[in-house]
């Protein structure tokens, strides 16, 4: 873009909305202006940006006439309705929701992965991939280009805070019931997460997997361009507030070591080894809540698979998993 744009947030009083709003600021993202959207709700909110208080306006088809990129994070249903508007009016959206992720049409993009990616967008669409796919693929990325990916089979363990701010009401609330002996409601989740984990985040299909689990397989497929990705995998939900983590068996096409492995991670942007057993130093979600980097850990040979590594991987799925990779995507624009 050859002026600073005038960038818009949609979505703007939700978690991750808020989230953008921060790591624009943080990051010195440079603009014209910022435009705040949201429903007609909280139409009318102030929100700090750079010491000065924004005031919140309703989203409408006609929100999009003067602005060059629009960051969306306000569900899916909301972007089906109101992105091809905003890229009709000549903005480039980047949209965080399950929309457009596996539309040929439209990029998904990773940028320390396939920012090349952005670049051909016929739709005027960038969509951002799950939270749990970039979290994983960060820690297998690198791993990738020196050894080349085939299979993965994982196991997430997915904070609260993924099904929004009710998730985390939810576990407080149940929390302080069982402190005081008295019975957990259950809204958000279908059994109690207070002190447990549940096996199940989305939707279950019909091949008995959840919509989660298949995401990070197709889309996994697309971002790394390789159509024979396999991939296996169990999600979880657990009793943490923010930042999700992923047990990872990958076999790769060349033989690998561990000392080869670490040295994959060396210099490579947002991910960073912390890997050392002997003095208990490995990555945790309080380790990478708020933070930008993914955190890889416990890298072993696998024990079954030949060819294969078990690793750990972390990352505040808040912020690279959601707000972060999108603002990034924007600074690639």
């Amino acid at each position: 873009m050859s002026s600073l744009p005038h960038l818009a947030i949609v979505g703007a009083t939700g978690a991750v909305g808020a989230e953008m709003l921060t790591c624009l600021e943080q990051r010195n993202f440079p603009i014209r202006k910022l435009t705040l959207l949201a429903s007609a709700r909280s139409a009318g909110k102030t929100l700090k940006f750079r010491g000065e208080d924004l005031t919140v306006q309703e989203l409408t088809q006609d929100s999009f006439g003067d602005i060059d990129i629009a960051l969306f994070s306000a569900g899916g249903g909301i972007s089906e309705e109101f992105a091809p508007a905003a890229a009709a009016a000549g903005a480039v959206v980047i949209d965080n929701s399950s929309a457009f992720r596996m539309d040929p049409d439209v990029p998904l993009v990773v940028p320390e992965i396939n920012p090349e990616a952005a670049a051909n967008r016929p739709c005027g669409i960038i969509a951002n991939p799950n939270c749990t796919t970039i979290v994983t693929l960060m820690g297998l990325y690198p791993l990738h280009r020196q050894f080349g990916l085939r299979n993965i089979i994982a196991s997430s363990y997915q904070a609260v805070s993924g099904s929004g701010a009710q998730g985390i009401i939810e576990l407080e609330n149940q929390v302080k019931a069982l402190a005081n002996d008295q019975p957990c409601e259950k809204n958000v989740y279908p059994h109690q997460i207070a002190f447990n984990v549940i096996p199940q985040v989305d939707r279950f299909l019909d091949d008995g997997y959840t919509k989660e689990e298949q995401k990070m397989r197709n889309e996994g497929r697309k971002i790394l361009g390789l159509e024979s990705l396999n991939v296996t995998c169990t999600c979880v939900r657990v009793p943490v507030y923010r930042s999700h983590s992923v047990s990872i068996s990958a076999q790769f096409e060349k033989p690998v070591t561990v000392e080869a492995a670490r040295a994959a991670f060396e210099g490579y942007p947002g991910v960073h080894l912390v890997d050392d057993p002997s003095q208990n130093l490995y990555p945790t979600p309080l380790d990478t809540t708020n933070k930008d980097d993914c955190l890889v850990g416990r890298i072993r040979l696998d024990q079954v698979l030949p060819n294969a590594l078990a690793l750990w991987v972390v990352g505040d799925q808040v912020r690279k998993g959601a707000a972060l990779n999108a603002v990034q995507i924007a600074e690639l624009l």
